[in-house]
């Protein structure tokens, strides 16, 4: 990639985006972190070219539904450290991207068109409200890490056991009472941060998860005695309470 293809304003103190940064419809890269920005015009189409775009760490509240157009994004879309209470439905149409970080907003819930993401390989969501994920977690059949700590999750959907390429889940700081059902199907997970929620039993099935290599129960009332994490550890998973 050349040069000329990428603009860099990272902490330029914009405050707003310049409108002659909408006229350059040949970017591929555009990075307007750090920028006290509140606001994102419909303009935001027209970089249709675009395979990357940083929005992190600004104050914005909202992201417009035009943001979908951006159908070229197919590296990494970053909005985390925001203001946001909501995500666009338009996300949906981003098929091709490969990397998004919402985390640090304020967001409550996902929503289902986020299922359209095929193309997704990490997602992050960390520190926001989330109380569960959407149905169409499912349809992520490409997605290999998700990081959700640091929200309010009491359960996750029936459908995250279709998320067969995962193989690394942090659910680290929830609030759930037990180990999610849906994992039991995930063939190649190999990581489970389950910190600081509310465990106290285990499910049996743990110790048939073809993958794992490690289980992170630390700040639970889970009895560290438990036959189970023996059984865990003889066939060399790390697990620590």
């Amino acid at each position: 990639m050349t040069v000329r293809h990428t603009l860099n304003l990272w902490r330029q103190g914009l405050g707003e985006v310049p409108e002659s940064v909408w006229d350059r419809t040949e970017l591929q890269v555009l990075i307007l972190a750090d920028n006290g920005l509140t606001a994102l015009p419909p303009e935001l189409w027209r970089l249709h070219r675009l395979n990357t775009l940083d929005l992190g760490h600004n104050a914005l509240t909202s992201v417009p539904e035009e943001l979908g157009g951006l159908t070229g994004l197919s590296d990494c879309l970053y909005l985390h450290d925001n203001q946001l209470t909501r995500l666009p439905d338009s996300v949906g149409s981003l098929t091709r991207l490969r990397y998004l970080n919402v985390g640090e907003n304020s967001l409550t819930a996902l929503p289902e068109t986020i299922g359209g993401m095929r193309g997704l390989i990490e997602f992050r969501a960390q520190h926001n409200r989330l109380t569960t994920l959407p149905d169409a977690i499912g349809r992520l059949r490409s997605l290999r890490e998700l990081w959700l700590r640091g929200n309010a999750i009491e359960h996750l959907p029936p459908s995250a056991a279709e998320l067969h390429e995962l193989r690394h889940l942090d659910l680290r700081e929830n609030s759930l009472a037990g180990v999610p059902e849906p994992l039991a199907a995930l063939p190649r997970l190999r990581h489970i941060d389950l910190r600081s929620n509310r465990l106290g039993r285990l499910p049996d099935w743990l110790a048939e998860m073809p993958s794992l290599e490690k289980l992170d129960l630390r700040w639970n009332e889970v009895d560290p005695s438990l036959p189970l994490l023996s059984v865990l550890e003889r066939r060399g998973c790390v697990v620590l309470t």
